[in-house]
């Protein structure tokens, strides 16, 4: 349940002035939603304005000035704001009785009791509209609700009952008040109100004593000179006492019940708990300071020429008490250092570590005896940018002298230190022992040793007994304790076991993966083999040299290929038994593996096949061996008739046509002559008696004239040609003349050999005499 109510104070009090802004407010709200006429909105705007609060800083009259001006506005507003609510009621009124009259002439305003009239504008009153509660305000309430209560089924239920009930109370309380601020509540008997009266401001106590005068004295004397014994400093120290005396900025009592803490856990923890403990300090004990401060009674008594010494004494006793807080948590931490037993000391976790093939201390000691350090530090490190009192009321930028003595803070780091190093005498021991046995591991030994051996000549034995030597120790290392506990290290050795085993691991892997692939080329290569040997056995030959090459392989392959496959497959065979228990083979390998073992069991139906096929692949190649020299013979023939023509070819004018008909007839007899080079390869790899063809020998010799004559003709015409489209004047008749006997004389060349041929074979149509030769002869001159 939330009480919300208004106290009337004095005139342009801060309460008073937060009630004249809410009112001018709720008129404006009212007006803004009304539908009322123009003119009463603008009566309010002009006649209703909102108040200001008077600053006696910028105003220029005096301070009493500004309280009785204040007064009287605040009277005449009042006065204002009333007669407006009365005015905007009547006028609620007569709409109301014009409605119900059906809009008749409105009646005069009868004389009402004053207890009816007091009634009538107080329901006018509240019917007025009211400034919402504002949303920040119900989240405001709701944080200070326990956390615990805010838990469970009906837990929306519940805060929406309980938002419910604030806005209920708001609602009233704001009502209540707008009609005590408006109305008067006339003194006439039989007007009970229903209402609780406001709750008024506590009333002074009287603090009158026998003794106050000689108090008063003494008092004074003491102030002339000191301020602790101001009751604001009193206030000052009680507030440190109950805020400090049982107040540590970090709790580190169960350090050692809890878990091994590692030292970023704690470095979080000590951080997260120094900005929690300051920012807790700064929201209850600094602000309860500056509460203090704020009210007018704080400087009692405190003459103006002293009130400088005054600040600095709140300043130095509100640094003494966060410098005690300061040195007593420190104080409390390196306590948990030296204790009498050491089985209370705080257990820290640290790891022995394989990093880029270096063994250390994770965290390393240096980092380790800072993380100790750093609580130190961080604890001095709080509380240095709390503002001064003054600063804080003159809007300076003073900052209260809160730094951890220097006395405290060199106690602190030497005992520390000196704890830390006494105690990781056992881890270093502890750690040598590991550098001493597995060293050679990552230090580069067993790296170099690896490289040598590889470089060297070795056996698939001398290779199995080294691999056996790092799985040896691997097991030996994968044994060793995971852990080891001292007063105040909890050693993790997990992560060095497992990088140490990993390095043997490594080394044994890559001995073994050079016998693997040393083991799988082999296998590849024996596949490979038999993969040859089965394509070249099943392959039909193209040509009867394939065949025959095949048939002399598939013989070698016979007698000693298969002796040695057969060796090798058995030495793989024993390789994988050792390698089935060190290593996982792939799925690739076991197919590998697999092919290599069937690959003997395969080889007989493979042979059957393959005598089978070339059988069959002989017989072919013989028949079209028979079937080319058919062939041969027929194109023999036509190339003969075709020779035969030239005889005929007489016409000058075709002599281009003659010349390719040459040409393709010599293309054909040298196709000729390369298929009898083939036919006779063919027949000596079947071991056939080679055949012999005289007529193609015939055939070049009876082409040969026939050839010099047909070009020599060719020749003649094209110079004839360009001889007949020169100019005269520019041809050179020296040249002619030379060119022309050159023609006579491969004309009687030509000449001659068709003799000698008609001298060899009479009866030849075509004939060449002499007459031909003079008549060109002539048309050339």
């Amino acid at each position: 349940m939330v009480f919300i109510c208004f106290v009337q104070a004095e005139p342009w009090s801060r309460e008073t002035y937060l009630l004249s802004q809410v009112l001018w407010q709720t008129k404006r709200f009212k007006m803004a939603h009304s539908d009322g006429e123009p003119s009463n909105e603008k009566a309010l705007r002009t006649f209703f304005s909102p108040t200001v609060l008077p600053s006696s800083v910028t105003s220029d009259t005096s301070p009493l000035q500004n309280k009785l001006l204040a007064y009287r506005r605040c009277n005449e507003q009042q006065k204002m704001l009333n007669q407006l609510l009365i005015d905007r009621a009547l006028k609620a009124y007569r709409i109301s009785m014009e409605e119900k009259e059906h809009r008749a002439p409105p009646p005069p305003i009868p004389e009402l009791p004053s207890t009816t009239n007091y009634l009538f504008m107080k329901s006018r009153v509240l019917s007025n509209p009211m400034v919402p509660i504002q949303q920040q305000w119900l989240m405001s309430l709701l944080s200070l609700v326990p956390q615990s209560l805010m838990e469970g089924k009906n837990e929306k239920l519940l805060t929406e009952q309980l938002l419910g009930e604030i806005i209920k109370d708001y609602e009233i309380s704001m009502r209540r008040f707008m009609v005590r601020r408006v109305l008067i509540k006339p003194d006439i008997d039989g007007l009970k109100d229903e209402e609780a009266p406001l709750p008024s401001l506590p009333l002074g106590l009287d603090f009158s004593t026998p003794w106050r005068k000689s108090f008063i004295q003494a008092k004074n004397q003491i102030l002339s000179n000191l301020h602790i014994v101001h009751p604001t400093m009193r206030t000052l120290l009680d507030f440190g006492s109950s805020a400090f005396s049982d107040f540590l900025l970090v709790d580190f009592s169960s350090f050692r019940q809890q878990k091994p803490i590692n030292c970023e856990n704690l470095k979080a923890y000590v951080s997260s708990s120094c900005s929690q403990a300051e920012e807790k300090i700064l929201n209850t004990w600094y602000k309860n300071v500056l509460s203090l401060f704020s009210e007018n009674e704080a400087l009692d008594g405190v003459k103006l020429d002293q009130v400088d010494s005054f600040f600095n004494c709140v300043a130095t006793l509100m640094s003494n008490q966060l410098k005690e807080l300061l040195g007593r948590t420190v104080e409390d931490f390196v306590k948990h250092f030296v204790p009498e037993d050491g089985n209370c000391l705080p257990l820290f976790k640290m790891e022995l570590t394989l990093d880029e093939n270096i063994m250390e201390f994770y965290p390393s000691l240096p980092d380790f005896e800072e993380a100790i350090l750093f609580v130190v530090n961080r604890v001095g490190q709080t509380l240095q940018d709390v503002q001064t009192v003054r600063s804080w009321l003159m809007g300076g930028t003073a900052t209260l002298d809160a730094e951890l003595p220097s006395h405290v803070r060199a106690w602190a780091t030497s005992t520390l230190i000196n704890c830390i190093r006494d105690n990781l005498e056992g881890p270093k021991k502890y750690f040598e022992s590991y550098v001493e046995r597995y060293g050679w591991l990552v230090d580069g030994t067993a790296q170099a040793r690896i490289e040598r051996f590889e470089k060297e000549e070795h056996s698939f034995d001398e290779y199995a007994d080294f691999i056996d030597e790092f799985f040896t120790l691997k097991k030996e290392i994968m044994s060793l304790p995971q852990g080891a506990d001292f007063p105040m290290i909890c050693l993790s050795c997990e992560d060095l076991k497992q990088g140490l085993a990993n390095k043997a691991n490594t080394f044994a892997n890559m001995l073994m993966d050079k016998i693997v692939q040393d083991y799988r080329e082999e296998n590849e290569k024996i596949c490979r083999e038999f993969e040859t040997m089965k394509e070249r056995a099943l392959k039909v030959p193209e040509t009867t040299e394939e065949m025959m090459e095949t048939i002399a392989y598939m013989e070698k392959f016979k007698t000693k290929g298969i002796r040695d496959l057969s060796s090798r497959i058995k030495e793989c065979c024993r390789q994988m038994n050792y390698l089935l228990d060190v290593c996982i083979f792939s799925s690739e390998d076991i197919a590998l593996n697999s092919a290599v073992v069937l690959w003997p069991s395969r080889i007989n139906s493979i042979l059957a096949e393959h005598d089978i096929l070339f059988a069959r692949s002989k017989s072919r190649k013989e028949q079209a061996l028979i079937h080319k020299c058919e062939k041969l013979m027929v194109e023999l023939d036509k190339l003969a008739r075709s020779v035969a023509e030239f005889e005929d070819y007489s016409e000058l004018d075709c002599i281009q046509e003659y010349v390719a008909d040459l040409r393709g007839l010599q293309k054909r007899i040298q196709e000729a002559d390369e298929t009898v080079a083939q036919i006779n390869k063919e027949e000596a790899l079947l071991r056939w008696k080679p055949s012999d063809y005289p007529l193609l020998s015939n055939l070049k010799t009876e082409i040969e004239p026939y050839q010099k004559l047909f070009l020599l003709i060719l020749r003649w015409q094209r110079t004839e040609k360009r001889w007949m489209d020169e100019v005269c004047s520019e041809q050179d008749v020296e040249s002619m003349e030379a060119e022309v006997e050159e023609f006579y004389s491969e004309m009687d060349k030509a000449l001659r050999l068709f003799q000698q041929k008609q001298k060899k074979d009479k009866g030849c149509a075509i004939t060449f005499d002499g007459s031909d030769n003079k008549l060109n002869c002539a048309r050339l001159l």
